[in-house]
């Protein structure tokens, strides 16, 4: 009975051990492909651009001759032709290896790797707080759709995206930092404080508060919008119809059959947004003096340190890559149908 079933095509298809493997080793080489493109696209988008470090440096010294420009080109390897500075590049790609910051004085991947906690630590608390308080109010105001919840969340979330970070950021340290004397003005953590263990933790956080809020209104409000429209596009689908006829409670029909499918459209924009974070880090990071990468990336801007500015694109470029592979397998475990297109 099952050999015919399996003859007439009615079991369904198995994956094989090696087809999954074929399978993820495709998917890898996208990755690597896309992360490379990215990479190209970078290097040639700053090398075209007016301007370069030994430019700014001979500003900096207000008369420098031709002489000591020439050498510092030379020294910067910018005396080569750029096919040439791109072959090297891809070499030291190849080896892992981001390059030398001639402005900070040591190699590009030090230079990110001592950045790249404190980025990461921003980002997360942004992230956690922009998800959880958007998922929460964006549902609520969906489930109440029309009601006075409904208005307020959505006066709420219209006032946080059309406020810029910059002024947000600096109102939060006039009210909090300057007014009531609450919270630290900027910086990561007191300095000269010789803090340790959780006193230095709590003294971390402190200064993680108003950075970290100033970064989560904007994506917040995008959240509270999506998933507001989502939850009432799915309360009008057939099957919730049909859920409510056969007596469902009203918390598991929110929670099984409303929520999990809403989740689909706002996963999807986080893991979209995540890498766009980066960016709105650099304001945030200026602002408060955060020592992350998005101020890295504006100094590097500044003072046109090519090497850093590439080292942190593609940096992020990798981090966008792996967290919409993420985002699509946490897709897929929300609607399995997914993975059959």
């Amino acid at each position: 009975m099952s050999d015919t079933a399996s003859a007439g095509g009615l079991a369904p298809p198995r994956t094989s051990g090696r087809g999954a493997a074929v399978a993820a080793l495709r998917k890898l080489g996208q990755l690597l492909g896309i992360v490379l493109g990215i990479a190209v696209v970078n290097f040639f988008l700053l090398r075209l651009a007016p301007g370069d470090a030994v430019q700014v440096i001979a500003g900096e010294s207000g008369s420098a001759s031709p002489q000591y420009i020439a050498a510092l080109r030379q020294q910067f390897g910018l005396d080569q032709p750029l096919w040439y500075q791109f072959v090297r590049y891809l070499e030291h790609l190849a080896r892992f290896d981001l390059g030398y910051s001639f402005r900070e004085g040591m190699s590009v991947s030090h230079l990110i790797w001592t950045r790249l906690p404190a980025t990461l630590l921003l980002m997360g608390a942004a992230v956690l707080i922009a998800a959880v308080f958007g998922l929460v109010l964006g549902s609520l105001a969906g489930w109440k759709a029309g009601r006075i919840v409904d208005v307020l969340v959505s006066t709420l979330s219209l006032i946080c995206f059309a406020t810029p970070l910059f002024w947000v950021g600096l109102m939060l340290v006039v009210v909090f930092s300057v007014w009531l004397d609450w919270l630290p003005v900027g910086g990561m953590q007191t300095v000269s404080s010789g803090l340790t263990g959780f006193a230095r933790a709590a003294d971390v956080l402190r200064h993680l508060v108003l950075p970290a809020v100033t970064l989560s209104l904007f994506y917040l409000a995008a959240y509270i919008r999506l998933i507001r429209a989502s939850v009432i596009e799915v309360r009008g689908q057939d099957f919730i119809r049909t859920a409510v006829a056969r007596g469902v409670r009203p918390a598991r029909l929110f929670r099984v059959h409303i929520l999990r499918n809403a989740l689909i459209p706002f996963v999807t924009m986080l893991g979209m947004q995540i890498g766009s974070i980066v960016g709105g880090a650099i304001v945030v990071e200026t602002v408060f003096s955060w020592p992350g990468l998005g101020r890295l990336a504006f100094d590097a801007l500044v003072r046109r340190d090519l090497n850093v500015l590439l080292g942190i694109l593609l940096c992020s470029s990798i981090l966008v890559v792996l967290i919409n592979w993420t985002t699509d397998a946490i897709n897929q475990w929300l609607d399995p149908r997914i993975a059959k297109h």
